[in-house]
């Protein structure tokens, strides 16, 4: 907890008004967003085929956009779109 500490207290002077600001800065710099990111996008492409199989492709994608790997679940309970009867002329 020291080296985290000392790590988001680097450069910042704490009697400063923007301290906070800094200090902020100072940790999202230590956060993986590549990694993140390429997470979410997979996150993503499976809620995608999970909901284009269940006939709900777009409430796959936001679900799994909104809860990661939970929305898969919440996809997998709706109940498949049935499709409707076709037309005849």
């Amino acid at each position: 907890m020291d080296e985290l500490l000392a790590r988001a207290m680097q450069g910042v002077d704490p009697d400063a008004p923007d301290a906070f600001l800094r200090i902020f800065l100072n940790l999202m710099a230590q956060v993986p967003w590549t990694a993140l990111i390429w997470w979410n996008l997979f996150f993503l492409g499976v809620g995608a085929l999970l909901g284009w199989w269940r006939g709900r492709t777009a409430e796959g994608v936001a679900w799994a956009f909104v809860l990661g790997p939970i929305g898969w679940l919440v996809i997998l309970r709706r109940p498949r779109r049935s499709m409707p009867p076709p037309l005849r002329k």
